[in-house]
């Protein structure tokens, strides 16, 4: 997935759904840039870390929806996949104030089924076309790689809060992309 754009402007998300280790060190890293991106949670991961959701909201970045328990949703129907959607967004709004508008599929899964329960829902469903792999235990300096050898203009970017070695890669991914003219938002703002 990835936006036609005829501007260096490109995403930066973070898929939140089980751990918090790094929640805040990516907040300070990002606002050490001036950056906003958008995180994707769990209404589990919501219930667990109100806090860091807060702090995300204020920080500027987009909390938006990831499904309530992280279910493989071609295997719900319609109707509980609206209702998934509808029950995570009641946790988000909550904290944040703002209902999500914007769904990361849980597993990247997906099909027509999906997305038309989540339109049905009024909701749009984002993927990527950059997977930093973050999740795989890869170095920062691969992780770095990957993101910068795969990345053009209107790029979705996935990293995850709970990676491993992703604070340690963020730093020299927003250099190169910085100093190589990029404009980094939220996803809401790059599908303008």
């Amino acid at each position: 997935y990835c936006v036609q754009r005829s501007d260096k402007t490109v995403a930066i998300s973070f898929d939140a759904a089980w751990g918090n280790e790094d929640t805040q060190t990516l907040i300070d890293i990002l606002d050490q840039y001036q950056i906003h991106t958008t995180f994707f949670v769990v209404g589990d991961w919501v219930d667990r870390y109100p806090d860091s959701v807060k702090a995300l909201s204020e920080a500027g970045h987009e909390v938006m929806n990831h499904s309530l328990h992280h279910a493989h949703y071609s295997k719900l129907s319609s109707e509980e996949i609206i209702a998934d959607l509808g029950a995570c967004n009641e946790k988000i709004a909550a904290i944040t104030g703002v209902s999500p508008t914007l769904l990361r599929c849980p597993y990247g899964e997906y099909d027509d089924h999906v997305i038309n329960a989540v339109r049905d829902g009024g909701m749009t469903a984002i993927q990527w076309d950059v997977d930093s792999l973050d999740w795989k235990g890869i170095s920062a300096e691969e992780i770095q790689s990957r993101v910068l050898k795969n990345v053009k203009p209107g790029s979705i970017v996935l990293f995850h809060n709970a990676a491993e070695h992703t604070p340690e890669a963020l730093p020299g991914i927003l250099d190169a992309l910085l100093s190589e003219g990029y404009r980094i938002v939220p996803i809401s703002e790059l599908l303008l």
